[in-house]
């Protein structure tokens, strides 16, 4: 274990982030295929497909913001533990794993409570038909009251993460994955003498699958994470740990819970024009993560990096840190437009959409494409700026990629759009017009962290 941990401080830079980066990539890639595979399996139901997946896309970012906000604890508990780690404090260490996991019971009973009280007004305010609105209260009802296995997940992958751990943490998400694939088409469509359950069945198959994940996350944890001590007295909540988990996963949780804002907003515009935009960016989306979530995943390994790194005040490291992860996610991201661009065509013909619906998610997947070389340097700026404590300059660079430039510009293209269904690919340019403008913020805030906080340290 002390070895996995002093490779945090000796191994090269760029290979050390290979080394932990690949299986982060993963991880985090596996994430979306919950969301990519529910929606395959259910646009292809027979005669409401399209309006399943209209479903899926209304209780997406509710989703999502549960994601943020159980990964946004879990970001801000990596970056602790790795720099009480990188100081040789195993004793808060220690204290921060047992606050995390008070943390993962507090985020557990809101999901609870907004699962039972909250789904139906929620889903009301995105759409007035009523079958839609059936299928997705359902859908997200189930994904929100089983809530437990994503939220405590997310907190044991990160502390597996914190300690070099990072490929326990991807089998067991494999594991959720490949149970969450097995279990899709015999809930959804009834194999085997199972009833038909439609869309439940594609929650089901989803609570399952993380429910399962975090299972062997725990064991992952228990057995090989020996360097974090367990045990319900370290639980005892401290307002100011659980204050340093947010001070560094606070923008990580609002990074995340904006693209749900962004997502809902958004679904709001695109229905004044059609529904079929709704479903066609919903698609889309999904598709996108699993891009976005590769260069998430590469900053998940960014974080630790730098800030164990930081925490020993080595500036080389920081700065190889820094260089090679906005190397890696460049590469990334234009192994992400290539494949859009290439095979749009073929990975909307997956799903059982209409004419109209496939030509829209075409034009998006092709338009948004563009801007993912700024999106990836704004998503390598965040893990940066989050690991040198600059939880401030990553907020606002969430906020103006994700809300500022995106929803008024969106509103003012839905105009046009409303005129004539012929300019609805004006709405897609708002994506490359905000994360260019984003990424120009996120440089200059880069110039001044780096004189300011690694330029500063002493070797």
């Amino acid at each position: 274990m002390e070895k996995s941990i002093n490779k945090m401080g000796t191994m090269p830079v760029n290979k050390l982030m290979l080394m932990l980066g690949a299986p982060m990539i993963i991880s985090m890639v596996l994430q979306a295929v919950y969301n990519i595979v529910d929606s395959a399996f259910v646009s292809n139901m027979q005669g409401t497909g399209e309006m399943a997946l209209n479903a899926l896309t209304l209780a997406f970012p509710i989703q999502m913001l549960m994601v943020a906000v159980s990964i946004g604890t879990g970001v801000g508990t990596n970056a602790l533990l790795s720099r009480c780690l990188g100081m040789g404090d195993s004793k808060k260490a220690a204290r921060v794993g047992g606050n995390a996991m008070f943390l993962a019971i507090i985020i557990y009973v809101l999901c609870l409570i907004f699962g039972i009280f909250g789904v139906g007004v929620y889903i009301g305010t995105q759409t007035t038909n009523s079958q839609i609105y059936d299928m997705a209260t359902d859908y997200l009802r189930i994904c929100s009251v089983i809530s437990m296995g994503i939220v405590f997940f997310s907190i044991f992958e990160k502390m597996l993460q914190a300690t070099g751990l990072s490929l326990y943490s991807t089998v067991a998400q494999i594991t959720g994955a490949v149970i969450n694939i097995i279990l899709d088409p015999i809930m959804i469509y009834g194999l085997f003498g199972l009833p038909q359950m439609g869309v439940k069945g594609a929650a089901y198959a989803t609570v399952i699958g993380q429910i399962a994940s975090c299972i062997v996350a725990l064991v992952f944890h228990l057995k090989l994470n020996k360097s974090i001590k367990n045990g319900i007295k370290y639980m005892k909540p401290s307002i100011k740990i659980i204050g340093e988990i947010y001070a560094i996963g606070f923008p990580a949780i609002i990074a995340q819970a904006l693209m749900s804002a962004m997502t809902y907003g958004f679904n709001i515009i695109l229905v004044r024009i059609d529904e079929a935009m709704v479903t066609a960016y919903g698609l889309f989306y999904k598709i996108q993560q699993f891009i976005f979530f590769a260069a998430f995943g590469l900053r998940d390994a960014i974080t630790p990096i730098i800030s164990f790194n930081h925490g020993k005040g080595d500036k080389e490291r920081v700065k190889d840190g820094i260089k090679y992860g906005m190397l890696y996610t460049f590469i990334i991201m234009v192994i992400g437009i290539a494949l859009l661009e290439i095979f749009a065509l073929p990975f909307s013909a997956v799903f059982g959409l209409s004419g109209t619906t496939q030509s829209l998610c075409v034009s998006a997947m092709r338009i948004i494409a563009v801007s993912f070389i700024f999106a990836g340097a704004n998503i390598a700026y965040q893990g940066i700026f989050q690991a040198l404590q600059s939880g401030i300059e990553s907020l606002i660079i969430s906020v103006c990629r994700q809300i500022l430039f995106v929803l008024p510009v969106a509103w003012g293209f839905s105009f046009l759009a409303i005129q004539s269904m012929d300019n609805a690919w004006l709405v897609w340019l708002t994506f490359p017009i905000a994360e260019i403008i984003s990424a120009i913020i996120g440089t200059i805030f880069m110039i001044n962290i780096n004189k300011k906080k690694v330029n500063t340290l002493s070797n």
